[in-house]
């Protein structure tokens, strides 16, 4: 097995906080430090510098990392190869993602696996993008379902294998009794002056509202700020203003709302990806759990009218 001083190495240098590497791996920060301390003294090179109130890791710890890295992989690869001189169906499987993941694939694909594997137990844990590679990192979850952001590792992260799931078109929603519901698609800029709602401090809608309306001529003016899709929603519906959801994301059916496709030149959309520990796609578990959700996306694909990233 892995010194788990060196997963700890791993986890410090992802969060780089002591305090936040010690709540991902569920330990006290005292036993984060005392393991790094050990580690130090083992491998005869310093591993971490003071640097003001907190810590950073020297050239040495770059270099342990670096070889954790490959080590971790070679880890995940060899626990797959010992899974299949086990009999029987995986015993755990543990799903993460975004709120719209488990709405749009998690809940059914923890629903398909269980009636596939009886004797699975299967956990899903909702949590940002970010949380969510940092679940994976520390082995707190098997496979993600998450938005590409600019804010994600990089698709050559040696420490994650990614894949892209589909992409969910952005409609937008407006008032049942809005001069654009009863129409088939607008363009964007049919809505350059109405009021906008939507949350600045949420970074994924923000950034998509701005870009898409940006790349359309206009900047959105908003006016009501609500942070989850539901409280959105509600104001659309009491006639309040605008916004763009994703096809994905549902709304309460007594909301009065409509959804309108966006047609003409931008139509904005978020792509949706799958991410596991590189080197763990061959252990059961996680095999399982890609299938599934692959599975469940097709389904989705087919009812919501999305596509897939490379249509």
């Amino acid at each position: 097995m892995i010194d788990p001083r060196l997963q700890t190495l791993r986890v410090l240098e992802h969060h780089g906080n002591v305090t936040r590497a010690a709540a991902a791996l569920n330990v006290s920060p005292s036993t984060v430090s005392h393991q790094l301390h050990q580690l130090s003294r083992d491998l005869g090179v310093p591993l971490l510098q003071p640097d003001g109130r907190g810590v950073r890791l020297t050239s040495a710890a770059r270099v342990v990392i670096a070889h954790a890295n490959v080590l971790c992989e070679e880890w995940e690869r060899a626990r797959a190869e010992l899974a299949s001189h086990t009999a029987g169906e995986p015993t755990e499987l543990r799903l993460c993602g975004v709120s719209s993941a488990i709405a749009g694939f998690l809940a059914p694909t923890a629903a398909l696996l269980r009636s596939r594997y009886a004797k699975t137990t299967v956990a899903v844990h909702q949590a940002s993008c970010a949380g969510s590679f940092a679940l994976l990192l520390a082995e707190q979850a098997d496979v993600a379902v998450v938005l590409s952001t600019a804010d994600n590792p990089p698709t050559d992260d040696v420490r994650f294998e990614q894949q892209v799931l589909l992409d969910d078109p952005v409609d937008l929603l407006v008032p049942r009794s809005h001069r654009l519901a009863e129409r088939a698609g607008v363009a964007l800029t049919e809505a350059a002056r109405e009021p906008w709602i939507q949350d600045p401090d949420r970074a994924d809608q923000y950034d998509l509202i701005r870009t898409a309306c940006a790349a359309a001529g206009f900047t959105p003016r908003i006016v009501h700020r609500a942070t989850e899709w539901f409280a959105i929603s509600a104001l659309v519906s009491h006639g309040l203003g605008v916004c763009m959801l994703p096809r994905l994301v549902p709304v309460p059916p007594e909301h009065a709302v409509t959804r309108v496709p966006l047609h003409g030149t931008v139509r904005p959309y978020r792509r949706m990806i799958t991410a596991i520990r590189r080197g763990s796609g061959r252990q059961p578990a996680v095999s399982a759990g890609l299938d599934a959700v692959r599975a469940v996306a097709s389904d989705v694909i087919r009812e919501k009218k999305l596509r897939t990233a490379f249509e």
